[in-house]
């Protein structure tokens, strides 16, 4: 038969150390570029923009269309590094267990 009490303390345990990683997600800081680096996006590990970089080049009123594609390319790539991120530090703590879509731990 199962030890509960076992059980309990190790649930308990994966949750403190799960809480651990998300904080150190969100405090990691991230740069996503574009444009061959003449655009560079910040954001924190939870996704939040913290600043813009952009190559006094690009500042033609003519081609300001360029720009803002190049600004939301930025966050896409550091987006994706970011997401990147936070499933490598996740799948350390979970042993690899794979969480259904949308879910996201600490609960």
């Amino acid at each position: 038969m199962v030890n509960l009490n076992a059980m309990l303390k190790q649930a308990q345990a994966m949750q403190s150390k799960l809480a651990q990683v998300q904080e150190k997600i969100d405090a990691q800081i991230i740069e996503g570029s574009s444009g061959g680096s003449m655009v560079k996006v910040t954001i924190s590990g939870k996704g939040q923009l913290k600043n813009i970089k952009i190559d006094p080049a690009l500042l033609d009123p003519a081609e300001v269309d360029v720009l803002e594609d190049l600004i939301v390319a930025a966050f896409r790539d550091a987006k994706e590094k970011a997401d990147a991120y936070g499933e490598k530090e996740m799948s350390a703590v979970t042993g690899g267990m794979s969480l259904p879509g949308g879910m996201k731990l600490p609960f």
